[in-house]
């Protein structure tokens, strides 16, 4: 351990403990408050910058290159007798993976919001999804001392865009050349003496008190209230404090990472209003075979239920799970049985396995310090895990409980690699395997009807960071090719012709032929084959054989590799001979057969078309139909989603149009609408499109 790192925070009860998401949109300053956060409780010596590549958070390559989180920093730390973990999330939404899994670890959510920029649709969009769950919340303004800063009007927009129960807490004192100096309570009576420039100190400390009463359980405060009683400030603070525990009351805060202006004033409320694991509650559990089971506390004392959020595997460390634990208590070197249920449709088979865990340690970012024992309601980093996955449970082997896999999204853009050498293609395989264990938003897919691997991601920079942690992580490079769009031709109508497949230049010849009717069949009916010889021309133990080589041609193709699809194939005449015909021969009269189809009327080109759903906010709903109309999507409906002012868009879209359409998607609705697809089947492809072979 370095001579700068502080050994792990001692162990806390859980009424002791905090678990904080930081969450907001790309480059609010999440990492840059964090730092400060840190370096207010002593974890570390000096705040790092995101500029300097210097953060204890950030510790990816990729993260100091582009000076951005691309994955989930957490740190545990010290603060007035509690034990605080942080969990800095990504705001890009193409991590919101991590994101989520972040949300899946804390019992509150701290939103980071720009006084410069404001809030966005994606945070409001976020702030609702955690008030549907009951995530308690909170709003720190930052980058309050940059020159286009306006507090006031930050505090209006979350106001106005988040919600009841969002109020300030304080006021910003400011010196003489207008900067900054400190924050000034506005529960305090003789708030309005303070220099505070043009913010109207008496109106806001009045809504503040209101909306505290409001939601406290007393009463007899309000009458009191306006009766023209002074409350006394410790009620106001012990109410305000269970309001915020509660869900029901959001306080707006603001601190400068710079000037440490408010970094003191945010810790002290994370530790005295946000609600410790006891209050916030576990998620439900079910047994392995998905039936309900009991309820869960938080109890050190009660069956062991946790859940890795985090994986990383580091070429020298091995495999490091990040872990939450929600019921008992983890022990180093104990026995766990570890589920993974729910994701297969992701690409993620269910497993099941016993295992037995390694060091536990506190996480510092990248430093991980040495704890000895992790119980219920605190997070850790668990070595020595084989097989567990993110998501994965973790539980007594003698009562395997699985917590159901949070919400994450469905990854849509896929990328094509293939190993740049014969040593990368050696360990391909089972890097990429890797990248899906710690990355739940990660698929994999050997396409059948293309060859290529695709490497499904949430978007391109997704799967840039994705590329880039191959070779980081596990020495292996690839190269990206363009994805491959399966086309497939059927017949352009009804022919009847002759499969003639005859050697015969002395000794055992080859003898077969076949006369088949063929035309198109309806979309989707695959080939189909039928015979209606009349005679026995065609001996009946030859009829499969013939079929035989249809379905191979087919498959095959005739026009470069593109299969043949939804054709009917008939067999209607031929002829044998009693020595040369065999299995082989008509085979190959069958494949001939089909090629003289084919040249009998020709073949029109097919291309797969995928059905979608777009969720996208009302307000956008015209820029995303006008963006399918350009597709040559067909769009089949739209419908109002019941309580929320958002919208399901229903298309029918070509494959190809798909390929780009993620990043397409986030920039026509600023990050907040998202899509599923499914396979509709093959149409004609337009005339003229270029459909090569």
């Amino acid at each position: 351990m370095g001579k700068d790192i502080p050994p792990a925070p001692a162990p806390r009860p859980a009424a002791k403990v905090r678990n904080v998401a930081l969450v907001g949109r790309a480059g609010a300053g999440k990492t840059t408050l964090a730092e400060a956060l840190l370096a207010a409780t002593g974890a570390v010596t000096r705040a790092g910058r995101v500029e300097d590549g210097t953060t204890c958070l950030d510790g990816e390559e990729v993260e100091v290159r582009q000076q951005r989180s691309v994955s989930l920093g957490v740190a545990t730390v010290e603060h007035a007798g509690h034990r605080l973990t942080l969990l800095d999330t990504p705001g890009s939404p193409d991590f919101v993976g991590e994101l989520r899994a972040g949300l899946r670890a804390a019992d509150s959510a701290l939103f980071v919001v720009s006084a410069v920029a404001g809030v966005d649709a994606a945070t409001v969009q976020l702030w609702e999804e955690c008030a549907a769950v009951g995530m308690p919340r909170a709003v720190v303004l930052s980058q309050i001392d940059r020159p286009r800063a306006d507090v006031d009007e930050a505090v209006r927009l979350c106001q106005l865009m988040l919600g009841e129960g969002v109020y300030p807490l304080h006021l910003i004192e400011r010196g003489p050349d207008g900067a900054a100096r400190g924050l000034v309570s506005l529960l305090e009576p003789d708030v309005d003496s303070v220099p505070v420039g043009d913010q109207d100190a008496d109106r806001l400390r009045g809504e503040l008190i209101e909306g505290i009463i409001g939601d406290s359980e007393d009463e007899t405060l309000m009458e009191r209230y306006l009766a023209g009683e002074e409350l006394a400030v410790d009620d106001l603070v012990a109410d305000l404090e269970t309001a915020v525990a509660r869900g029901h009351f959001h306080p707006v805060l603001c601190a400068s990472p710079v000037t440490d202006v408010g970094v003191r004033e945010l810790l002290d409320l994370l530790v005295s209003a946000f609600p410790c694991p006891t209050e916030h509650g576990c998620p439900p559990v079910t047994h392995l075979d998905g039936s309900a089971a009991p309820p869960l506390a938080c109890d050190p004392d009660g069956p062991l239920v946790a859940e890795i959020v985090k994986t990383t595997t580091d070429p020298y460390v091995g495999r490091v799970s990040l872990v939450r634990v929600f019921s008992g208590t983890l022990q180093p070197d104990a026995a766990v049985h570890v589920s993974g249920h729910g994701m297969a449709e992701r690409g993620h088979p269910d497993h099941d396995a016993d295992e037995r865990i390694g060091v536990l340690s506190a996480p510092l970012g990248a430093a991980l310090r040495p704890v000895a024992a992790c119980p219920a309601g605190d997070i850790c980093a668990v070595s020595r895990l084989t097989t567990a996955e993110t998501g994965d449970t973790l539980s007594s082997p003698d009562e395997p409980r699985l917590v159901p896999p949070w919400q994450l999204p469905v990854p849509q853009l896929p990328v094509a690699v293939e190993a740049a050498s014969r040593a990368d293609e050696d360990r391909l395989a089972t890097a990429l395997a890797r990248l899906a264990a710690e990355d739940p938003t990660v698929r994999l897919e050997r396409r059948a009807d293309t060859g290529q691997l695709l490497l499904w991601c949430v978007g391109d920079a997704h799967a840039e960071v994705l590329l880039e942690r191959l070779s980081a992580r596990h020495g292996v490079t690839v190269a990206t090719v363009p994805v491959r769009v399966p086309l497939v031709e059927t017949l352009c109508g009804p022919a009847r012709v002759t499969g003639r497949h005859v050697k015969q230049s002395g000794g055992h010849g080859q003898y077969a032929v076949v006369v088949v009717e063929g035309e198109p069949g309806p979309p989707g009916s695959g080939i189909v084959f039928q015979q209606q010889i009349v005679g026995g021309t065609v001996p009946t133990q030859f009829h499969g054989s013939v079929e035989k080589g249809v379905r191979a041609q087919a498959e095959r193709g005739v026009n470069g590799d593109r299969p043949l699809v939804d054709i009917r194939v008939t067999l209607v005449d031929g002829k044998a001979h009693s020595v040369d015909s065999s299995d082989a021969a008509f085979q190959a009269a069958g494949a001939l057969a089909l090629r003289e189809l084919v040249a009998a009327v020709g073949t029109r080109v097919l291309e797969p078309w995928c059905q979608i759903e777009v969720q996208v906010p009302s307000e956008y709903v015209g820029a995303v139909m006008s963006d399918l109309s350009s597709r040559r999507a067909r769009v089949t409906g739209s419908e109002a989603q019941d309580g929320r002012d958002r919208t399901t868009v229903r298309a029918e879209v070509p494959e190809v149009e798909l390929l780009g359409y993620p990043g397409v998607l986030r920039s026509v609705t600023h990050g907040t609408a998202s899509f599923d697809r499914r396979p509709l089947g093959y149409e004609p492809a337009p005339a003229g499109m270029a459909v090569p072979a």
